[in-house]
């Protein structure tokens, strides 16, 4: 529970959001267009698969630290530094024409630091709110407008294809560093000692799985994160064929659909089955590729703006699933695992799997947009179609669940 003014613990944690995806922006969103203008376009694909390697190894081990040693606000602000460190020392060596693959290797260094952070600051969030059910969303609104703000940033700066971004955004990993002394520290469990190797790398969060609903739930994030991840590195290219400028400002008009998404999120959860709102999440993705597919200026721009709407009711939706579902003392280690198959397994067979696709699609006369998107478009239907099928919830009120053990299998009983 709270122990503070709620309008200041909104208001801090609101300042975290958006001082973390203001940064992250700064970072993803030019990265297609900084690589390509230092003739680092042969790493593109490798260096957006580098945040899956670094979500597959580092957050369930942070992840662990932050639920049974230091608390999840000491971890959070250790990374900060090390991310801010990693991010300008890679923006350095782009700069300064460093060999492609020493460049790749210092991206990595900075993936493994930044990829647990997203499911730290949620576990602080989430240990924080009276009700994140109904509190989580605006909070987390306040991420996407930041991300938002760092498009606009890069933009001004004339920085969109310039490591500039880079160094901007490490200052606000450092500057994040900094804010995280005046966040408390969410204490640990004491009586946690004699960890095998298993639970200190937090590999028993693996256990959650053995649930059937959320089996079912984190394999579709899974697959839904493989064709989400041609969004990104594909969409700036696509804006530029099309003749737009500035294309990480044009990237941002899926953030005001986000925004108001996640402030309409709380009403939702409590009017709606979780299995229908994740399934129209599924369905505004499919109609995102399709407008893309379109190949037309005024379709591309309704793919960009529909691509925040799908990102809030599916991947805030399983956030606030599994902060809800799983004991308090698993659930810096639950969000991980979130963490390591979207971000981890999803993203590193979507970004080299997409950026396959993408060449495919390529040749001197150009990239055949129409059928690029359009088979995506096809791919996020399966998964619908399967989420749709294989989900078995049954509405009843909401529960926290310890993981389920060998001989006692817990059951979802909502939605």
């Amino acid at each position: 529970m709270s122990r503070v003014n709620p309008k200041l613990e909104f208001a801090e944690l609101g300042v975290l959001f958006f001082i973390q995806w203001m940064a992250f922006a700064m970072w993803m969103v030019p990265l297609t267009l900084v690589l390509n203008a230092h003739g680092l376009q042969v790493i593109q694909p490798f260096a957006f698969a580098t945040t899956a390697v670094g979500a597959i190894v580092s957050p369930l081990f942070f992840g662990a630290l932050a639920d049974r040693q230091l608390g999840p606000t000491r971890v959070l602000r250790g990374l900060c530094i090390a991310t801010a460190i990693s991010m300008a020392v890679a923006s350095w060596a782009i700069r300064d024409g460093w060999n492609p693959w020493g460049v790749l290797a210092l991206i990595q260094v900075f993936a493994l630091c930044i990829t647990p952070t997203v499911s730290l600051s949620t576990t602080i969030a989430m240990s924080r709110l009276q009700d994140p059910r109904r509190q989580f969303g605006p909070v987390r609104a306040m991420g996407t407008i930041g991300w938002m703000v760092g498009c606009w940033v890069i933009s001004a700066m004339n920085a969109d294809a310039s490591t500039l971004a880079g160094f901007a955004g490490a200052g606000l990993w450092v500057l994040l560093a900094a804010f995280t002394w005046l966040l408390p520290n969410v204490a640990p469990p004491a009586s946690i000692q004699n960890l095998s190797i298993r639970e200190r790398l937090g590999l028993d969060a693996l256990s959650l799985l053995k649930q059937a609903d959320h089996r079912v739930v984190f394999l579709t994030a899974t697959l839904f994160t493989i064709p989400l991840a041609a969004f990104y590195p594909s969409a700036p290219r696509h804006l530029q064929d099309l003749g737009f400028d500035r294309a990480s400002a044009w990237m941002s008009l899926a953030q005001p659909t986000e925004v108001v998404a996640m402030f309409t999120l709380g009403v939702m959860l409590t009017r709606w089955r979780l299995k229908w709102l994740l399934g129209l999440a599924l369905g505004f993705g499919v109609l995102r590729y399709v407008f893309s597919a379109m190949n037309g200026s005024g379709w591309l721009l309704a793919g960009v703006v529909l691509h925040g709407v799908t990102y809030t009711l599916f991947f805030t939706t399983a956030q606030i699933y599994v902060n809800e579902r799983v004991d308090p003392a698993w659930r810096a280690r639950a969000q991980a695992l979130l963490t390591l198959l979207l971000a981890g397994v999803g993203n590193f067979i979507g970004y080299l799997g997409c950026g396959w696709w993408f060449t495919l699609n390529t040749s001197h006369a150009g990239t055949n947009w129409p059928r690029y998107w359009g088979v995506l478009a096809m791919a996020v239907g399966a998964v619908m179609i399967y989420f749709l099928a294989a989900y078995r919830g049954k509405g009843a009120a909401p529960e926290r669940l310890a993981p389920p053990s060998p001989t006692h299998p817990t059951e979802a009983n909502r939605n």
